[in-house]
């Protein structure tokens, strides 16, 4: 019986030949991240220890991307206590004005495929789309991280989503995870890798397999992963790297098959991931905020998609809307190719690289019984700001049709106009 791209890099990273699900190894830690909400908490575990030099500071990347620059005194004293150990021990950095979405300058300027990745934020997850194993783990697992470069595994199943066909205009990536997550559940794929394959998945772009990757962690995943193809090696760079894909007899614990052109654009409701239902079934709800950016749908792809359909129009008075650039190479092109200028004339604001909004933490925290429309990840009861306001998660192309009419709107009467 042969391994799946999962079981591969772990086994190789363990130094074993073949590993099952159910097996408990320790994996030489390829790369290894914080950013500044975790990093803090992972050097205080240190200090108590007493010993703070991480193993081979090359594999460490500190990067600020949830509150920057600094809303606060208390921010700004935790982004230099990163600052200061970056500085001592020679560590990646990625400070104000290098910073971005922590997940997507690891996909563009770190991950590749066949590493073993570890970060300290739960959507580490994304990184599998580059055909790496990459997972999120606690601070203090990641002191652990900093000082030995291992850490142990369960080594989990699989389940094989296979996509099928080609999507629909109007129709992207963000609906393709949201559909899935609403047949899964939020614990549907508990502690399993979730292995997205198929003809489907192939003539997906790597922003697009980095957004359903993004959401694994949202049906209770342990990761997502795609194999690396051309479009992987492409975009990460990779001449050298060792390209891991599963085996045709590999073992699944299930497959389940999504055909792409039958899906719609989704929303998924509040207050729960797996709340989702087609946008077309509840259209009309009133928005007073809408979100475009994260790491989920802060790519050039995600700007592009929005951009086409603001396009000419205008943000509905009364509405707000807040778009992100990912990172600074996203704003950049997003820049050279119009996209700020067309956000900007239709009455948006757009802001630095940063999560912005999404945890709460700033640039747009929603008040008591405000409805906030949003390309992120998470829509619980308080995510992004009072816990009297309201989430909608939906997909680039959803939010802006939403942006422009000032209500949930399904986008593609916009798409095909």
């Amino acid at each position: 019986m042969g391994m799946t791209i999962a079981e591969k890099i772990l086994a190789r990273a363990s130094g074993k030949s073949k590993v099952e699900p159910g097996d408990y190894v320790v994996g030489k830690i390829d790369l290894a991240m914080v950013h500044d909400l975790t990093g803090p908490l992972t050097l205080n575990v240190l200090k108590e220890i007493g010993y703070d030099r991480p193993w081979d500071p090359r594999k460490i990347v500190i990067i600020l991307d949830h509150q920057v620059p600094a809303n606060s005194t208390v921010t700004a004293s935790l982004h230099q206590q990163l600052r200061e150990y970056a500085n001592k021990y020679g560590t990646n950095f990625h400070d104000v004005g290098r910073q971005g979405v922590c997940h997507q300058i690891l996909a563009e300027s770190y991950v590749k495929p066949g590493m073993l990745v570890v970060g300290a934020d739960s959507h580490t997850c994304t990184l599998g789309a580059l055909g790496s194993f990459a997972t999120g783990i606690g601070s203090t697992e990641m002191a652990s991280v900093f000082l030995t470069g291992e850490l142990w595994f369960r080594v989990p199943e699989t389940i094989r989503f296979e996509l099928k066909g080609t999507l629909k205009q109007g129709v992207s990536a963000k609906d393709i995870i949201l559909y899935i997550i609403g047949k899964m559940g939020v614990d549907g794929a508990l502690y399993c890798a979730t292995e997205f394959t198929g003809e489907g998945v192939e003539r997906l772009s790597i922003d697009s397999r980095l957004t359903i990757c993004n959401m694994a962690i949202e049906m209770g995943g342990k990761t997502g992963i795609v194999n690396p193809d051309a479009k992987t090696l492409e975009y990460t760079k990779c001449d050298s790297c060792e390209i891991l894909r599963s085996d045709k007899d590999a073992e699944y614990q299930r497959t389940i098959e999504v055909v792409l052109e039958d899906l719609v654009p989704q929303v998924s409701l509040p207050h729960s991931v797996d709340n989702v239902k087609p946008v077309s079934e509840v259209e009309g709800i009133e928005v007073d905020q809408v979100f475009i950016g994260s790491c989920t749908n802060g790519r050039l792809e995600d700007l592009e998609a929005a951009a086409k359909i603001l396009h000419g129009r205008k943000v509905k008075e009364g509405t707000r809307l807040i778009v992100i650039p990912a990172s600074p190479s996203v704003y950049i092109e997003a820049e050279r190719r119009g996209y700020i200028k067309t956000f900007i004339e239709a009455g948006s604001v757009v802001c630095n690289p940063n999560c912005g909004p999404c945890l709460g933490g700033h640039m747009g925290i929603l008040a008591d019984g405000e409805v906030c429309v949003s390309t992120s990840n998470r829509n619980f009861i308080g995510r992004m700001g009072s816990p009297k306001s309201k989430v909608y998660l939906v997909s680039p192309e959803t939010a802006a049709a939403t942006a422009v009419e000032g209500k949930l709107t399904d986008p593609l009467k916009y798409v095909r106009s």
